[in-house]
């Protein structure tokens, strides 16, 4: 697998659909910019559906790749290592942020294990299908998976994105459920970028102590070394430094440009495997949409890598798409406006003849006007020539 060739399988939102969908919204009744960036929302969403007016995205889900990294084991991560199980089980159960948010929004989740490292029976069948392997390997020292692991999970990511696209999914909230997770986005993100670990490095969606952040920094550090050699093979770099649902969730993003189904980015690991994805296909970005700020350092850089600019910074930092889903309420809020908001009413023919009925009796009053002038003119003449006589 070479991930160079869905350069050519992925093209650019339909531009001149985007044209029409900027010319519509001039004939709108609210003057243009006057909803600031909710005008460009709705020219995005024209573009990726190809069509005018914006259809309404009422059939959103939310994807989370789940999956525990070895690197978790230095202490790294305000959760224990292998943990990430339990993560998985309060979304199950509805005791999660997301899962609040999601009943709330009437937007269904789907999970996807990738790499848990917990026994399979701990959790359904519909979860755990799917898994590439048990964890994935210490980065700092160790591969995280083998070259066939990584074209394993992107594959796996390119088949959950057909199923979505397949299904009527309009809108992707991709979002991810692990520990160690945000130390290897990190890690890709600054390899990519060419910075240094203490530039991206930050204190993940748990929260960690300064002494947790100099293991986290120093763990980056080391992770780079490795990362380096492999950085003109983005496979390759996955299976280095990345993980099982870190290079799922890059096979999504490829494969959802490629199926123009747009994606609502969430924090720094979907951040991170976006710009795996771009160095892949510079057009894939433009289907995306980022969600939030995270606050991760690594999460800007990646952001700013890419030109994209984030929806919403409200400091929400628990990660698993959260930040992203808040953002989905302004995605339909766009497109509701740019569908539903009526145009302008065009001058019509009854109008016309009144003003061109009014401008002859204008024209009428004035010749009459003139003629009266004309005639007190010549009786004013008329008068001082009788006095001469």
């Amino acid at each position: 697998m070479n991930l160079d060739d869905f350069s050519d399988l992925i093209e650019r939102p339909d531009g001149g659909v985007r044209r029409d969908a900027e010319e519509r919204r001039e004939r709108l009744i609210v003057p243009s910019g006057a909803l600031g960036r909710l005008d460009e929302l709705g020219e995005w969403l024209s573009a990726a559906q190809q069509a005018v007016p914006v259809k309404p995205v009422d059939r959103p889900r939310v994807v989370l790749f789940a999956g525990d990294h070895g690197v978790a084991e230095l202490g790294v991560s305000g959760r224990a290592a292998g943990t990430a199980h339990e993560l998985v089980r309060a979304v199950l159960d509805g005791a999660s942020p997301v899962a609040v948010l999601s009943r709330r929004f009437s937007v269904p989740v789907r999970i996807v294990d990738a790499g848990l490292d917990c026994d399979p029976e701990l959790l359904p069948d519909a979860v755990v299908r799917h898994r590439v392997r048990r964890g994935s390997g210490r980065i700092d020292v160790e591969d995280a998976l083998t070259a066939e692991e990584a074209e394993q999970a992107v594959r796996l990511g390119m088949r959950i994105a057909d199923e979505e696209a397949d299904s009527g999914t309009d809108l992707v909230v991709l979002g991810d459920l692990s520990v160690g997770g945000t130390t290897a986005a990190s890690t890709l993100i600054a390899a990519l970028c060419g910075t240094d670990a203490s530039v991206v490095t930050g204190r993940g969606g748990a929260g960690i102590d300064d002494l947790a952040w100099m293991r986290k920094c120093a763990a980056i550090r080391d992770a780079l070394r490795r990362a380096r050699p492999v950085l003109g093979d983005q496979l390759e770099l996955l299976a280095a430094v990345g993980g099982a649902d870190l290079a799922a969730m890059t096979g999504f993003l490829l494969q959802s440009a490629v199926r123009r189904m747009p994606v609502v980015l969430d924090g720094v690991v979907s951040a991170a495997c976006a710009l795996v994805a771009q160095r892949a296909a510079f057009r894939a970005p433009d289907w995306w949409l980022a969600g939030q700020v995270s606050g991760e350092p690594a999460q800007m850089k990646a952001l700013d890598r890419m030109a994209l600019t984030p929806l919403l910074d409200h400091g929400v930092t628990v990660g698993e798409g959260s930040g992203a889903l808040l953002a989905l309420p302004l995605v339909q809020a766009a497109a509701a406006l740019a569908a539903e908001l009526p145009e302008r009413a065009e001058e019509s023919e009854e109008s016309e003849e009144e003003a061109a009925d009014g401008a002859a009796v204008e024209a009428e009053s004035a010749e009459a006007v003139a003629d009266a002038v004309n005639a007190k003119s010549a009786a004013g003449a008329e008068n001082t020539d009788g006095a001469g006589a």
